[in-house]
């Protein structure tokens, strides 16, 4: 089905966006000059064009991703129009079932982080500016993270991705034909291993930050 190739293929690209993400983020423990220099680089690269492409690609295959799913999500309902008496779950597990309530969740927590962190909306890091008179990147991640509230959001919204991530980035395999008796068992554990990974280091910056780790 073309809908679920097109999830797979644009998984892969928010996946491998995610783990740069998370990567850029963790610098925040190098310290000020470290995050900050990180940001005016992707800010001015390509005379700031291509952050604009790389925000338009990321768009592009996050509605596309999304849009998939529903149509996904619908044929199969369509499919079984009465549900099961019994319904017992075999060849699955917590993470496949739940792909359409995580997705939406981290959709949701998507848009609240870019209203918190991108676009600020109340102004409440603007005056942030480092001594070299850049946007001070390091202290608004580090103000944030003060908030306990705020870090149990993201520490919430990092689990499910990570419940989302762990199916998803083994079945796209399997969507995209790459999937074999002969590689089955390692592909597998492509996508519990990739969202424990992503998990332990999205964790780590708002708990680590929170913990006093960077001051």
């Amino acid at each position: 089905m073309a809908a679920k190739a097109t999830m797979a293929v644009t998984g892969i690209v928010l996946l491998s966006f995610v783990l740069g993400h998370m990567a850029g983020n963790l610098q925040v423990f190098l310290g000020p000059e470290a995050m900050n220099s990180y940001a005016e680089f992707l800010h001015d690269f390509g005379h700031g064009l291509a952050l604009w492409v790389v925000r338009a690609v990321l768009l592009a295959c996050l509605v596309l991703h999304v849009a998939s799913a529903a149509y996904v999500v619908r044929v199969s309902k369509a499919a079984r129009p009465v549900g099961y008496v019994m319904k017992k779950d075999v060849a699955t597990d917590f993470a496949a079932r739940t792909m359409w309530m995580t997705g939406l969740i981290v959709l949701a927590f998507l848009v609240y982080h870019l209203l918190h962190f991108t676009i600020d909306p109340l102004g409440a890091y603007h005056d942030f500016v480092d001594a070299e008179g850049r946007h001070d990147v390091h202290r608004m991640v580090v103000t944030a993270f003060q908030s306990l509230p705020t870090v149990a959001v993201y520490v919430v919204a990092q689990v499910l991705l990570a419940i989302h991530i762990s199916h998803g980035g083994s079945s796209l395999f399997q969507t995209l034909g790459w999937r074999s008796p002969r590689n089955a068992k390692w592909v597998d554990r492509i996508g519990p291993t990739l969202a424990a990974v992503i998990l332990v280091g999205n964790l780590f910056i708002p708990l680590g930050v929170f913990a006093g780790l960077a001051s």
